[in-house]
């Protein structure tokens, strides 16, 4: 309105100038934009060239981003998962020392006192006895027949006191071992306790920081999330049943793969009871330091899978690629424990024909996947009794 309110008077005073008219034309224009000038710099609408106003919205990112992302918390909170595994396990072993180092300590300190009480008893017969050496009274001994059967048991109590001062002082030597032995693993227990307690937190932080970027999707991005894992995942596969090492195997245990049911062919052997207890696992919910039997980390599943079977093998992922013996993929074969990533902080379980079971992740179940689903380290084989 002010600036049509300029115009209409700029136009009135053209009409009387005559001559002037052009003149007055630009200075219409001129007052009509220093007018919409004022309003707009008054109602703020003015945008000045060259400056760049934040976005309050976050950058789009493609879902492959995401997904390169969520993966690499859950991988970092499966490390973290292995390291509060092997703290658990130092720190058990810590603590059942220290009771072994306490019972010891009691058995030790019940024989000093058995030992105190008959030095205390040998004192007091040499104070009843004036004191005087053993072999002293003997050769004064009103009875000399008897003189040669004194000095050999006089002899054999001075071997008994000296066999008793030496036992005092080796007891003594143990519980001041024990001590100090007590002292080192209280010492170990603190520090597995720290690395446990570090491993948590830093395992809270990466799901938690996963959690939150899968929770700002939408749920169509969410699914379309898992379908480019499962992508990822058959494409990792195909690649590696194209190796020359592989090839074999999959001919090898064609048809010996855990049947949608769980069972499987081998189901005689160690490695086959191992794989029938894993496979029947299939649908149970990973959760992180979980061995059973509602729920199982990756390192838990295989642990219990072989202890029904029969053999004891290390609890994290990386203590089982570091202790057990290691086989060439080639020879691969149902039971063997596939590790996975440069950190060995995975691990399946291999049941043939190219299959492994095992616990993903966080949010996801027990499953059956391709063995090269994801970068393999190495294979390893508990030891057997009978042969696999």
């Amino acid at each position: 309105m002010i600036a049509d309110a300029a115009m209409g008077r700029t136009g009135a005073a053209v009409g009387r100038t005559g001559p002037v008219s052009g003149f007055g034309r630009t200075r219409g224009r001129r007052t009509a934009l220093a007018t919409a000038l004022v309003c707009a710099v008054v109602t703020g609408v003015l945008v000045t060239p060259g400056v760049a106003y934040a976005d309050p919205s976050p950058p789009q990112r493609s879902l492959e981003d995401v997904h390169r992302e969520v993966e690499d918390l859950y991988r970092k909170a499966e490390s973290a998962t292995d390291a509060y595994n092997a703290a658990s396990e130092a720190q058990s072993r810590q603590e059942k020392s220290i009771v072994e180092i306490a019972r010891s300590v009691t058995a030790a300190q019940a024989r000093m006192t058995r030992l105190k009480n008959q030095a205390g008893a040998l004192a007091r017969s040499q104070y009843r006895a004036g004191g005087m050496p053993d072999g002293a009274r003997l050769f004064f001994d009103a009875a000399p027949d008897s003189f040669l059967d004194g000095v050999s048991l006089a002899h054999k109590g001075e071997q008994a006191t000296r066999g008793l001062l030496a036992q005092v002082a080796a007891t003594q030597k143990k519980l001041d071992g024990y001590a100090k032995a007590a002292d080192e693993r209280w010492k170990k227990l603190d520090g597995e306790r720290k690395k446990k307690e570090d491993a948590k937190k830093e395992i809270e932080t990466r799901l938690k920081d996963a959690k939150r970027l899968e929770e700002r999707l939408e749920e169509k991005e969410r699914e379309r999330l898992r379908r480019i894992e499962e992508e990822r995942a058959r494409e990792a596969q195909r690649a590696w049943l194209a190796t020359e090492a592989v090839k074999t195997v999959t001919l090898k245990e064609a048809g010996t793969a855990a049947s949608a049911s769980g069972a499987s062919s081998a189901s005689t052997t160690e490695g086959g009871r191992a794989v029938a207890f894993a496979t029947a696992q299939i649908g149970k919910n990973y959760v992180w330091g979980a061995m059973g039997p509602d729920t199982f980390d990756c390192s838990g599943l295989t642990l219990r899978a072989w202890e029904a079977a029969g053999r004891a093998i290390p609890r994290t992922s990386q203590e089982q690629w570091r202790l057990l013996p290691k086989v060439d993929v080639k020879d691969m074969r149902p039971g063997d424990l596939v590790i996975y990533f440069k950190d060995a902080s995975h691990v399946a379980m291999y049941v043939g024909d190219g299959t492994m079971v095992h616990a993903p992740r966080p949010g996801r179940q027990v499953t059956l996947a391709g063995a090269g689903s994801m970068p393999i380290l190495g294979v390893v084989r508990p030891p057997l009794r009978g042969g696999l």
